[in-house]
């Protein structure tokens, strides 16, 4: 498959071009500017900003399209780039794979959440439902759509584990934000990326998915690996949330105190998806890197 990469180069996208690329896939990043990479790179410029660009960019030869874009933060700016993406792709039975996340289940509770949970989002990703559903009404329009949600990403020294390694180095010990209790659904970045090959080439149209290996990390858990990452002995501390909030702005301060619990039994179930790589707590504190 030729498929179009919105996000390529970002901390999962590089991930995703990679598990592509190794199953023979042929991959066009979508960049804002052509310097980004290497001169011999074949891309397609574009910006969420520019609907026209990114209409431009999907053109007949194009079989997929997987936007891993980090969203502007403007429901009316991301819904406008998202309707000029799938209007090629409507009546072509084409696949469109569209990237949310966890948070916009909100606190789970104990019960471990499905796909077919009620939304609750958190403030950093307020709108983000209202774009999953646009997505998934596409398949109505013959575009082989489908939303993963994937879980807290760790693994190739990336994501939310990798910041908290360094505030363990900075701060002498690790740091989590909320109670001692928060749990974290998280998936290692390599599994996920499985996952959206996967879903290109086996996901049904309509489908919504956890991209979700562990369902419930203690956050507490997660900071202590960190530190022992970090060259320390295991320790981890609250960090208050005004003071996380200051320093990280409240959003993020919030979901990082969001107590989840999150199922990923669909994607296997549907598409055979098996993670297979270390959790998080080996990958930090056993030093296996991925």
């Amino acid at each position: 498959m030729k498929v179009l990469v919105l996000g390529a180069t970002g901390y999962i996208g590089s991930a995703v071009v990679s598990c592509l690329t190794r199953e023979g896939h042929d991959v066009v990043p979508l960049v804002k500017s052509a310097a980004e990479l290497h001169p011999d790179v074949p891309v397609r410029v574009g910006d969420l900003a520019d609907p026209a660009s990114l209409r431009a960019a999907v053109t007949d030869d194009v079989d997929a399209v997987v936007n891993l874009a980090t969203p502007t933060g403007d429901e009316a700016v991301d819904t406008a780039a998202l309707d000029a993406l799938l209007a090629p792709l409507r009546g072509t039975g084409r696949a469109f794979v569209y990237t949310s996340g966890v948070w916009v289940l909100g606190a789970t509770g104990n019960a471990p959440a499905t796909e077919d949970a009620a939304t609750d989002p958190i403030a950093i990703v307020g709108y983000r439902p209202r774009i999953e559903q646009r997505v998934l009404a596409a398949a109505g329009d013959d575009v082989r759509a489908v939303v993963i949600r994937p879980g807290i990403a760790y693994g190739r020294d990336g994501g939310i584990p990798a910041l908290m390694t360094g505030w363990a180095r900075e701060h002498g010990a690790g740091r989590y934000v909320g109670p001692v209790a928060t749990r974290w659904p998280m998936v290692h970045v390599d599994d996920l990326a499985e996952l959206y090959v996967l879903a290109l080439t086996k996901g049904h149209s309509g489908d919504l998915l956890h991209g979700v290996a562990w369902e419930s990390v203690p956050a507490a858990a997660v900071a202590a690996a960190a530190d022992i990452a970090a060259g320390g002995v295991g320790r981890a501390e609250p960090w208050p949330f005004a003071e996380a909030a200051e320093a990280l702005g409240e959003p993020f301060a919030e979901a990082l105190a969001l107590d989840q619990v999150v199922s990923g039994r669909r994607a296997g179930e549907e598409l055979g998806w098996q993670p297979s790589r270390p959790n998080v707590l080996t990958e930090l504190a056993g030093g296996t890197r991925g």
